[in-house]
């Protein structure tokens, strides 16, 4: 058997992480003792353990400690970190260690390196070209042979956004998922976290699927668009097609958004749609025609605002604007991560788990969705700063905007 000295801080009874890492210690086949246990005093405090981690061989403790970083689990004396070099193009050295989304430094040559862009899932790219060696996390799919890249868990510490208890805050961390919460105060808590981005001068990003068309929410998206609390937008082919097909003909998926039932010849309508946008070559040509006069889509383009649209295998057209190869619609989104500083996801589950592995732990991260699942899945997958609110979108997004656009009731 080796064996490894680990330790975990933050607040590990009332969050159950320490059950939830000693979980993992024994689904690897591996065995722990709890050396040290010092338990936070009051709501506020911190607590830490030190915990020996055993596992049958090095290769089976080096993946058993790559696990438990995800958790924020360090190893107390983590030495230097071992670097290899890639001997084809998009193939990982054997033994590469797989990234956290996690606050990560790694020890080189004595000094500690911040990694730049924490993303999960990814290899840890080592650049010693330069006076100072650089680390930043690279996708499989863009590794080329002759990067060096950072093997075993030697060498690496992670740090984990401790949860903020302040009164009235928002509980960054707290409950996963919050249903039966006021929503008035939920909204405003999302309203305050999105203001206090705004005055750090970062950006916020938005994750939207068609609920938001469906529901009768785009006039309040635009609102908020038009006010400056959109900076980004993630989104797949049917938000925008369904956005679109509301301006040209007042439905969305063929039903009246005025009445709320369906039209003769509706079910053509999101199609029609498409056709037109492509024979004008893309939305902003669209716009910039006059053919295209309102909606979400519209407002992004005359507000000089940035979208990315990714595809499926699903999609209708699609449109000009949507990357239909995903390896570079993921390049894409990645592109615009840059100084994002909240993240609001509405209304849909692919594209909330895709833009979720790709952003940093740091990232204030809210989902909302009428199915619990949706925000639940989230931190099922690694997004540990994830908080859910279960409401529907429409209502969410009309209160969103009476808090953020002070005169949006009158309109």
């Amino acid at each position: 058997m080796r064996t490894e000295t680990v330790e975990i801080t933050g607040h590990l009874m009332d969050s159950g992480i320490l059950s939830r890492v000693l979980d993992d210690i024994r689904e690897y086949d591996g065995d722990y003792v709890i050396d040290r246990f010092d338990v936070g005093h009051d709501a506020g405090d911190i607590s830490r353990a030190v915990i020996s981690v055993s596992a049958e061989d090095d290769e089976a403790l080096q993946r058993l400690l790559m696990r438990l970083q995800t958790r924020g689990v360090n190893q107390v004396d983590p030495g230097e970190a071992e670097v290899s070099v890639c001997e084809q193009d998009g193939v990982f050295p054997d033994g590469f260690y797989s990234s956290t989304n996690l606050e990560t430094e790694v020890r080189l040559n004595g000094s500690w390196v911040l990694v730049d862009n924490p993303e999960m899932d990814c290899g840890l790219v080592v650049d010693d070209s330069g006076a100072t060696a650089r680390v930043h996390t690279l996708p499989m799919a863009d590794v080329k042979a002759g990067m060096k890249v950072v093997s075993g868990a030697s060498g690496i510490k992670v740090r984990v956004p401790i949860s903020t208890r302040e009164e009235g805050g928002f509980g960054f961390m707290e409950s996963i998922v919050s249903s039966e919460k006021p929503q008035a105060v939920l909204v405003r808590q999302v309203a305050d976290g999105m203001r206090q981005a705004k005055e750090a001068g970062k950006k916020v990003l938005w994750v939207g699927g068609p609920g938001v068309v469906h529901t009768g929410a785009a006039p309040a998206m635009v609102e908020l668009v038009k006010a400056g609390y959109v900076d980004v937008l993630f989104a797949g082919n049917a938000l925008a097609t369904h956005d679109i097909e509301a301006a040209l003909y007042g439905t969305s998926l063929g039903v009246d958004l005025a009445m709320g039932q369906g039209v003769e010849h509706g079910h053509e309508h999101h199609i029609r749609a498409i056709n037109t946008i492509r024979k004008a070559g893309s939305i902003k040509a669209a716009v910039d025609q006059g053919v295209l006069t309102g909606g979400i889509m519209h407002a992004l383009v005359t507000q000089g605002k940035r979208f990315v649209l990714v595809g499926s295998v699903r999609d209708d057209g699609p449109l000009p604007d949507v990357h239909t190869d995903v390896i570079e619609g993921q390049r894409a989104m990645r592109a615009e991560l840059a100084d994002v500083g909240y993240c609001v996801m509405v209304a849909t589950m692919l594209h909330s788990v895709a833009t979720g592995n790709i952003l940093p732990a740091s990232i204030p991260l809210v989902c909302v969705d009428i199915n619990p699942a949706t925000v639940t899945k989230l931190a099922d997958r690694g997004s540990s700063q994830a908080r859910g609110i279960v409401t529907d979108v429409g209502l969410f997004l009309e209160q969103l905007a009476v808090e953020l656009v002070p005169d949006h009731r009158r309109r």
